[in-house]
Order: C-alpha cells, then structure tokens, then sequence
C-alpha cells in the first residue's frame, strides 16, 4: 500500500505537470539521455527569437518592453517556455502560471496602447518567484508534505509592491522542506540539481530559483536568506545574488517552520543574471515605502547616492580579503579567483587591500556571523578550469572538515567549467555600497 505522504506528492506533482501542459506551443522532445552539462540545450530546443528574449539581461528587456519594441505577451511566451524546458531538465518549478501571466501580459500591452506610457518601472518584466511566498489562492507549503494543501489568502506585500510596479508573475520555484539547508529537495517534489552539472547541487534553500535563472528561465527571482539561501545558489549557478540587511524588505506573508522567531534575521531578496536587475529590485520595492505597511521594517529608502565609488572623500578605500577561515581551505579554483580579484583591487591608486584574518571562525560560522546581520552581493567571478587549479603538492589538511572538503574536489575534472562566485560584504544597512559596479568588481 502507498504512504499517504507518496499520494500526497503525485497529487503536488500531477498539478505542476497541469500547469505545464498549459504552456503552447508544447515543448519539443527533450533527449532521454542528457549530459551533465545542459546550458547549451535551451538553444537546440527553443526558437531563436526566444533566446534572444530570454537571454536578455533585465534592463534590457525593460528597455525593449517600455518602448514598445517588444510585446509583454510575446516576452511572457518565451520566458514561460523557457521556464517549462528547465523544469524539464534540471527539477526548478512548482508550478508555472501561464493563464494569469498571460492575462496579466495583455492587460500590460493594453495599457501601454492607450497611455502612452508604463505601469511602472517594471513593466512587464516576468519575476519568477520561491514557492514559500504566498500568492492569494495558491498553495504555499515551504516544502512540507503537511503544508500541501495550505493555501494562502493573500499576497505577500513584497509581490503587492512589484505587482503595482508593473510586473509580471509566471513561475514558482522550489526549495527544500524548512527551508534550512544548503540543497534544494524535498519530499513533495524531489531534487533540484545544477544545469551545469546535474551531479551537482544548485545550493540552497532558494536553490529553485538558482537553477531556473542559471538556464535563463528567469531573469530576475525572489529567494529569501538566512545563512546563505540566497547566496548559495546565486554562487552556485553563475548569478548575482544579494542578501539585503534584515528589516529592509517585507516579509509578511511568507510560510516558515519557525514563524516570528527573530534571533537570527531572515529577509527576502533578488538573485538576477546582472548587477543592474538586483539595484532595480532594491529601488523598486523600497520606493513604495513599505515601512507605512508593515512597521517592523527600518525606514530608508535606496540611497542611490550611496556607492562604494563615490564615498571614499579623500581616503583610501579599504577592502579586506580573506583567503581562508582556517577551518577548510578553499578550493583551487577559489583561491585563484580571490587572487585575481586581489591583483586587480592592488592595481588601482585609491583602494588599499587587507588581509582578513578570521576569530575562532568555527564558532563564528556556526553563532556570531549570522547574528551580526551583513548585507552580502554575490557576483559571478570566474569558471573552474580543470587545467590549472589543482591543489598545491605540499597542502595538509588542517583538521577532519579540511580533509573532507579536500577529497570533494577530486577529481578536478567533475569540476570543469563549473561557477565561481565571490562575496562582497558590508556594514548592516550600508546595503547601496555593496551593491557596485567599479571597474575593478567587475566579471570582466
């Protein structure tokens, strides 16, 4: 006899196949053995004129949609139909809206054919959006087989906010049951894996989003964070990803297992494929003052003014490095991005580079660094290359956790081409002069 946990997740799942059968034209048959790496398939499986679309970055779709150069029902399309290839391959959805998308999409045209102008700044940008935030009349189980049929009775304010700013919802994402881990699984709907390499976890717990902006599904999605759910995938997938100070973005309306526990500050926050879809994130919501709404929150709104950049008045602009906790060593190809990175910050007149040197950071890691709160952007680096980062001949494990983390890299070609992503972090709500473009942080 099935577990009654079993019936439960094919009920959740025939429903995600519903919704996915509901995108059109259908998807053409997708190959029976795929390889591990499967970011090149979208362009084999999908129209031209979808690629282009979805591989946009955010401010260029805007900038085509807010024109009128291209539709928000023909953009729609071809971001639902990438975002059902990627379930296909990699594990990422929920479940896809395509009725309201696309109801929504032609109300947006319309508007813009008789106004003249946008609804907002976002017009009809597709958001894609991690399960566990609520949208009024659809189940929101945070991965849980006894949440399945929870349903919320109304939007989150944060989806209020973006929805008014003129966007559109298509597709939500999964994440692990509780939230609080570092993979995406669960038992309600599986494994998420990494579309560049499907042994390979997308991170976690917004690992749904991770792995559906990593194919291009999605340009710009909502995880949320803790200890790194957003971070982690954004690293592990090729993004950006930003985790904002706490209480600077809503969370109401959002399911967690331990709700109104406030010793470890959670918040919402945007994984995006460029910089520029992350501060469009940040202004847009905090634009709309949700402080007024939900008073938990700190009243500031985005300080464009705020850069790194711009606020160095006459000093050096000091930024530390650290190359190790000194509880694991990271991986050779790690260290080689950190070393690039170094070299470049050295090169410039006006920035003085430290090294940081880590407290009892296996404590810290497990009490203290959560606790202090830091904002924190996580940026694309570099790509893992099979032909040069290999492990130093005279490297000793530093303890059990070193040599483990050791022996996950080898062999080192299982690795090739996977992401690297480095993390930027600043003073708690000094939020603006993490999220920057210099020259010198740039990928390239």
């Amino acid at each position: 006899m099935e577990p009654d946990w079993r019936k439960t997740a094919s009920k959740v799942q025939d429903y995600r196949v519903q919704s996915l059968q509901k995108v059109h034209p259908p998807l053409p048959e997708i190959p029976i053995d795929l390889p591990k790496g499967i970011t090149h398939l979208p362009q084999q499986l999908l129209s031209q004129r979808e690629m282009v679309i979805t591989d946009s970055s955010p401010e260029c779709l805007l900038s085509y949609l807010i024109a009128g150069k291209w539709s928000s029902d023909e953009v729609t399309r071809a971001y639902l139909r990438r975002a059902a290839l990627a379930q296909e391959l990699v594990n990422c959805i929920t479940e896809l809206l395509p009725e309201q998308a696309l109801s929504r999409a032609r109300e947006l045209d319309l508007f813009i054919k008789e106004n003249k102008r946008p609804m907002g700044p976002l017009h009809g940008l597709p958001i894609s959006v991690k399960e566990h935030i609520h949208m009024k009349g659809l189940t929101c189980n945070a991965g849980f087989i006894a949440w399945a049929d929870e349903v919320a009775t109304d939007d989150a304010l944060i989806l209020k906010i973006l929805w008014k700013a003129g966007c559109i919802f298509y597709a939500r994402t999964t994440e692990p049951q509780s939230l609080m881990h570092l993979e995406t699984s669960s038992n309600l709907y599986g494994t998420t894996v990494n579309p560049f390499n499907r042994d390979m976890t997308s991170g976690g717990s917004s690992g749904g989003e991770g792995a559906l902006l990593g194919l291009r599904g999605s340009c710009l999605g909502i995880g949320s964070d803790i200890g790194g759910s957003i971070r982690s995938p954004a690293a592990n997938n090729g993004l950006y990803g930003f985790r904002p100070t706490a209480r600077r973005l809503p969370m109401g309306g959002s399911s967690f297992s331990r709700n109104g526990g406030s010793y470890i500050a959670a918040t919402d926050g945007p994984l995006s494929t460029s910089l520029e879809g992350i501060e469009l994130f940040m202004e847009t919501v905090l634009a709309a003052k949700p402080w007024f709404t939900d008073t938990a929150l700190v009243a500031m709104p985005w300080r464009k003014t705020e850069k790194l950049d711009d606020h160095l008045y006459g000093k050096k602009l000091k930024i530390a490095i650290m190359w190790s906790d000194n509880v694991v060593t990271p991986h050779p190809s790690v260290t080689r991005a950190l070393t690039a990175m170094s070299s470049q910050l050295k090169s410039i007149s006006n920035v003085e580079v430290v090294e940081w040197k880590p407290y009892e950071h296996r404590l810290a890691w497990e009490i203290i660094w959560n606790l202090l709160d830091y904002p924190a952007l996580i940026f694309p680096a570099t790509k893992v290359d099979a032909a040069v980062d290999h492990w130093p001949k005279d490297y000793k494990p530093m303890n059990e956790q070193d040599e483990y983390n050791h022996d996950l890299y080898n062999p080192v070609d299982d690795f090739d081409g996977m992401p690297i992503g480095l993390q930027l972090v600043g003073r708690p709500f000094e939020d603006e002069k993490v999220c920057v473009k210099p020259k010198y942080l740039d990928e390239d």
